[in-house]
């Protein structure tokens, strides 16, 4: 069988285990705002999904989304996931003979992409303790030159959760404008953080920032995200787009809902968040081998070292999988650092969380033992 095909029956048999506990794909399943609910029915009952979005997103979506962003002067297009929007920044600016830069470990999928189109893709090393896990301006200018077409930041990193300061966005974004690549500021994550700043607000002109409604708002399964850019990148991007039909009409119901609702969704999400954070710390400690990294993180999940307990992430992930609890092995975002670690979703219901903790130490024994293990994706 393809690995395309064991891929998909992988996550058909996930998602068709009743009552899975999803504690490894960043998702967000707290129980959504009544706002957002109810702003899905209305669409729904006016039979909204019968006609094609505008191509772009509805004006009001698009508008939301800059102001949300706090980048007034700049364009938003509304994209079938934020995947989609960095898929087709790599289209347009991949090719042949040009690089990717970003780091190791990144979100996988725009390596993919850049590679899909023939480009050569640059991970920089960051797991390290080092260099704080995260990218430097130093190692960032010795990987770049003449060849580069994006540098790719995601920001909270995913999987190690750091943030970068306002600072190191702007000495990113000048590395680019001297090299001549485009800056591709992923912030799929920035609600979870605190002082995050875009990168549009160092290089109104050379950057483009994506973005996602699955995971602060819990929209995974709806499918819709976002670019913004400059007006002339925006024109260049809107030009290449495969999305000339527009977004899902009720996901982009929800979104307006939810960012009208925002400040207050968030103050809920994330409280429920760090205490989740806080129990598998706690749980964690107090397991020998077993390590937080980075604590806290500022996305809303956390890479939960296993190497110095003897302890296969791969096994663990098994382990949990058969008490109907997913979580992440680190191969899927690194192959060179994915021995080290598992990755745990933290918005999630609290009893997902005190489930995962108080089966840990039990899991780490059964994982040790655990040498047969199907694939994993």
């Amino acid at each position: 069988m393809s690995q395309a095909l064991l891929r998909n029956r992988y996550f058909d048999e996930l998602s068709a285990t009743p009552g899975l506990f999803w504690l490894g794909q960043n998702t967000n399943h707290i129980d959504s705002h009544p706002a957002v609910r109810e702003a899905m029915i209305r669409s729904i009952e006016a039979g909204e999904f019968n006609a094609y979005a505008p191509p772009l997103g509805f004006e009001a979506l698009r508008a939301a989304i800059v102001a949300d962003l706090g980048t007034p002067g700049a364009e938003a297009l509304v994209t079938e996931g934020g995947v989609n929007a960095l898929a087709m920044v790599c289209r347009a600016r991949c090719k042949p003979g040009t690089t990717l830069v970003t780091t190791d470990p990144t979100w996988k999928w725009p390596c993919l992409f850049a590679r899909q189109q023939g480009a050569e893709v640059i991970e920089i090393p960051i797991y390290d303790a080092a260099c704080g896990y995260r990218l430097t301006a130093e190692a960032l200018r010795a990987h770049v030159d003449e060849r580069t077409a994006i540098i790719y930041v995601v920001d909270p990193n995913n999987p190690l959760g750091i943030r970068y300061t306002a600072d190191e966005i702007a000495a990113f974004a000048a590395i680019a404008r001297d090299c001549g690549a485009l800056l591709v500021h992923d912030c799929t994550y920035r609600d979870f953080a605190d002082g995050h700043m875009p990168a549009l607000h160092a290089a109104p002109e050379g950057a483009v920032v994506t973005l996602s409604f699955s995971k602060w708002l819990g929209l995974a399964g709806l499918r819709i995200g976002a670019l913004v850019a400059s007006p002339t990148l925006f024109e260049e991007f809107a030009g290449t787009s495969p999305s000339v039909l527009g977004a899902s009409v009720v996901a982009q119901r929800a979104a307006m809902a939810g960012l009208s609702v925002k400040p207050e969704w968030m103050t809920t999400v994330r409280g429920i968040d760090r205490a989740n954070k806080a129990m598998i710390h706690e749980a964690s400690s107090a397991i020998d081998g077993l390590s937080l990294p980075v604590y806290p993180s500022h996305g809303n999940f956390l890479v939960l070292e296993t190497i110095d307990a003897g302890v296969k992430p791969e096994a663990l992930v098994e382990c949990y999988r058969r008490q109907g609890i997913m979580i992440r092995q680190g191969t899927y975002h690194t192959q060179r650092f994915g021995d080290r670690f598992v990755k745990v979703s933290t918005s999630v219901p609290p009893a997902w969380v005190e489930k995962f903790c108080t089966l840990l130490p039990q899991m780490v024994v059964e994982a040790r033992t655990l040498n047969d293990l199907p694939a994993q994706f």
